[in-house]
């Protein structure tokens, strides 16, 4: 947002602030200085008011006249100047840049013959004196102009605008009193507003004008203000006002459109000016647009509109997209006579989803999806009256309107001294802090005593101040005003985090993206809101409407993610869509779960499996299949604590979201607090993305309180320099057994066999179901692996460890030691 230094000065005495005072002034009260500007009219020596005598051809050239011009006695009176400009007849009162003088652009002027002829100084045009960039012609100054006088006494002076970044929960601040406040704070001064002189008041019934205005959508528009003027006069606005608006980047079109946009930049509130004989019916009606509605904006292109859109209308068509820009049929222009001045407060929901949907934005739109003072509006709309009246002139006639209020404003913030101290992290007395705040209109209203004897203070908040609404925010407050830069110095104080302290949520996600990575996986970084249709895919319709937003910003990005498939899914379809052969993704992050209507976020991973025969390769790769994807997942869930092997698998069987039936499995529920699904995707679903080829994948979701905390600092383990001495065994158990959980039971046996080495590991590699077993059992073959940290071992030692492990085996008669 510009913000223009003169115009400033009308709301704030800033005598003796330099520029650069200024500038640090706003980067301290907490907003960003993008940069600042010198405009108008620079200091110029040499350069006087001139008055031109005669003006005749010259002699040797076409297009130069050669002109007697008056620049008053006390610098030599009437001078012959040659010129070139089309507009340098007699008696017009020109800029005068005489000899000596050092324009813009450190352009020298001196006594010098043009063709042939005496010039004894220059004219000048505004783009010479660095008035902009008009070169059409000689700057004519006003004919009451003294002669001889210099031209930065009869020139408005130089502005300087600053371009300031405005942060989004800051609304207030879009304007110049709302940056001369924040200044006037800075700088312990009194702010001046401007004086509101119009009470409402009308001079007889204008029906003829406007008849009514009915809100049909009071939920987008909770006040809206109507005002008639009659017998207006359409032209330029003042000088002072067309250097203001210029000054900070807006064209002055006339002095009805100008005022709207002064009182905007002036105060925060957007205003519309409407033609009243452009106006149906003579009735105004807010409502939402009809579906398939059209409406042609000032920019100059027709906009479909739907029924989600608010828009001012009369009784036969839509005149405004309200709060963002009106109609091109509707505007004011030369012939307009009588006027309605609109003021209202839009919901900034509804106009943040328009505007985005229409791909329309305004510096209307821009302050009420961020939300302006209700509580302002009438003031505005008071301040604009007597704008126009003093401007273009008219009457304000009956019947005005008002429909809605604002809704009651009371906030009051307790909060006390001491909690003060203690968040700003210094000692600062009582008196400063109350001075910072009553600096900011942040009165304290009440003051009372608590039990252990500190006093409290009840600290009201102005309406246009949302954004407070907590103790901890009024410490920010005062720390402002006060000043970060005289925050004392002191050491940083803080207990000391190992690398087993993190937190364990960043914990996984570095543990599952380095192993993802390392499994030479492309990491991806999604949106964690997709589309409500996209989701229909994924969870059932009442899941969907849990994870639906109130107020989306678009609609593709309408409903919280309940998986990082679909994000990956996205990824792989522009990669091919690029020609990218990108195979395998994964993502780490936050997923929500619905369950019996409660949402619940969770940490969460995921990866898919690409498989597309298309794919040109000079070796071909195996397709992925279910046991590659199970393994990952293992790796995954034991990240995070979560033994999958212990876990039953449910096979998917039937609708099962996303999945493809038979070919996907599920394990744990999120009521146990995690839940993880994996194997082939839905083919259907997946052509349906665009996707080609087949995608294998897994999601894995766990409750933040779920993940196994860090078990301490890892140490080093040395490792044995012997060789391991390795032993097959085969067993025969039931075919219903899980392999690992067979497994685990010879790992133990084998432990206990084995009581002067380790047994290092215990590995299936082969499972056989048929010929030559009995009916119901399989034989699962492992490899034990046995080590000793101290020496070799013999096969003698080992071999007698091996009977032992066969002989328990034996015993124990779940399973038996095939020959």
């Amino acid at each position: 947002m510009k913000i223009s230094l003169n115009w400033l000065k009308q709301y704030v005495n800033l005598d003796g602030v330099s520029v650069d005072e200024l500038k640090r002034a706003i980067t301290f009260v907490g907003f960003e200085v993008e940069g600042v500007e010198t405009a108008g009219l620079p200091p110029l020596q040499n350069v006087v008011v001139g008055g031109i005598q005669t003006r005749a051809k010259h002699p040797n050239a076409d297009k130069l006249s050669v002109c007697t011009v008056d620049v008053g006695p006390a610098h030599g009176g009437v001078r012959t100047i040659v010129c070139g400009a089309p507009n340098c007849d007699a008696g017009n009162r020109v800029p005068v840049a005489l000899p000596g003088a050092v324009l813009p652009g450190d352009f020298v002027i001196q006594q010098s013959k043009i063709r042939g002829q005496q010039s004894d100084g220059m004219m000048c045009s505004p783009d010479e004196l660095g008035l902009g960039d008009d070169h059409s012609g000689l700057l004519i100054l006003d004919a009451a102009a003294p002669l001889g006088a210099p031209i930065n006494a009869v020139l408005p002076p130089g502005d300087t605008v600053f371009d300031i970044e405005i942060t989004p929960n800051r609304p207030d601040a879009l304007s110049h009193i709302g940056i001369a406040r924040e200044i006037a704070a800075w700088f312990r001064k009194d702010v001046r507003y401007p004086q509101v002189k119009f009470r409402n008041e009308t001079q007889g019934y204008r029906g003829d004008i406007l008849q009514d205005i009915r809100v049909e959508a009071p939920e987008d528009c909770p006040l809206y203000v109507g005002i008639a003027i009659a017998g207006v006069k359409v032209g330029p606005s003042p000088a002072w006002m067309q250097e203001r608006l210029k000054a900070v980047g807006l064209r002055p079109i006339n002095n009805l459109v100008d005022v709207g946009n002064y009182v905007m930049l002036e105060l925060g509130q957007p205003l519309h000016v409407f033609d009243a004989k452009k106006i149906g019916g003579r009735k105004i009606v807010i409502r939402r647009a009809v579906d398939g509605e059209k409406l042609t904006t000032l920019d100059g292109k027709e906009r479909a509109l739907n029924s989600r859109m608010l828009v001012i209308a009369d009784e036969a068509k839509p005149m405004v997209v309200a709060g963002i820009m009106g109609g091109a049929h509707a505007e004011v222009d030369d012939t307009t006579a009588d006027v309605v001045l609109e003021a209202a407060y839009f919901r900034p929901q509804s106009i943040r989803w328009t505007s985005k949907r229409l791909g329309l934005a305004s510096d209307s739109s821009y302050r009420f999806e961020r939300g302006i003072d209700p509580h302002s509006t009438l003031e505005a709309a008071g301040r604009a009256v007597d704008l126009l009246l003093e401007t273009a002139g008219g009457t304000v006639v009956g019947p005005s309107f008002k429909v809605g209020g604002e809704r009651p404003w009371s906030r009051e913030i307790k909060i006390t001294p001491a909690y003060l101290r203690a968040r700003l992290g210094f000692d600062l007395a009582d008196d400063e802090m109350r001075n910072a705040l009553k600096a900011l209109h942040l009165g304290i209203v009440g003051e009372s005593t608590l039990d252990d004897g500190t006093p409290e203070w009840t600290v009201d908040v102005p309406s246009y101040r949302g954004d407070l609404d907590r103790p901890i925010d009024l410490v920010e407050e005062v720390l402002r005003i006060h000043g970060t830069e005289k925050v004392p110095p002191a050491p940083a104080v803080g207990p000391a985090l190992a690398d087993g302290d993190d937190d364990p949520i960043a914990v996984f996600n570095r543990r599952a993206t380095d192993y993802l990575v390392g499994q030479h996986f492309h990491e991806c970084v999604n949106y964690t809101l997709r589309s409500a249709k996209e989701l229909k895919t994924w969870v059932s319709d009442a899941a969907a409407q849990e994870l639906a937003l109130a107020n989306p910003f678009i609609e593709d990005q309408s409903n919280l993610r309940p998986t990082l498939v679909l994000g990956l899914l996205e990824s792989l379809k522009l990669n091919q869509s690029r020609g990218n052969s990108v195979s395998r993704l994964c993502e780490t992050g936050r997923v929500f779960m619905e369950t019996n209507g409660t949402v619940q976020e969770c940490v969460g991973a995921g990866f898919i499996i690409a498989h597309n025969p298309k794919d040109r390769a000079w070796l071909a790769r195996p397709e992925p299949d279910f046991f590659q994807v199970k393994r990952h997942m293992e790796i995954l869930l034991s990240r995070a604590g979560v033994n999958l092997n212990a876990q039953p698998l449910v096979p998917v069987t039937g609708a099962f979201w996303g999945w493809q039936e038979g070919h996907a499995a599920a394990a744990g529920e999120m009521k146990a607090g995690w839940a993880a699904r994996f194997g082939l995707l839905n083919l259907a679903m997946v052509r349906a993305a665009g996707v080609e080829g087949k995608v294998w994948a897994g999601m894995f979701a766990i409750l933040p309180e779920k993940l196994a905390a860090e078990g301490g600092h890892r140490r080093f383990q040395n490792f044995s320099l012997f060789p391991a001495a390795l032993r097959d065994i085969a067993l025969v158990v039931d075919a219903a057994r899980h392999a690992e959980e067979v497994r685990k039971q010879l790992l133990k046996v084998a432990r206990q066999a084995a009581q002067k080495f380790s047994v290092e590991s215990v590995d299936v590699f082969d499972v056989y179901q048929g010929a030559g077993l009995p009916e119901g059992k399989k034989s699962l073959a492992f490899s034990l692996s046995f080590r000793s940290g101290e020496r070799t071992l013999t096969d003698d030692e080992v071999n007698a460890a091996f009977a032992e492990i066969q002989k328990k085996i034996a015993a124990d008669g779940t399973m038996a030691v095939r020959a």
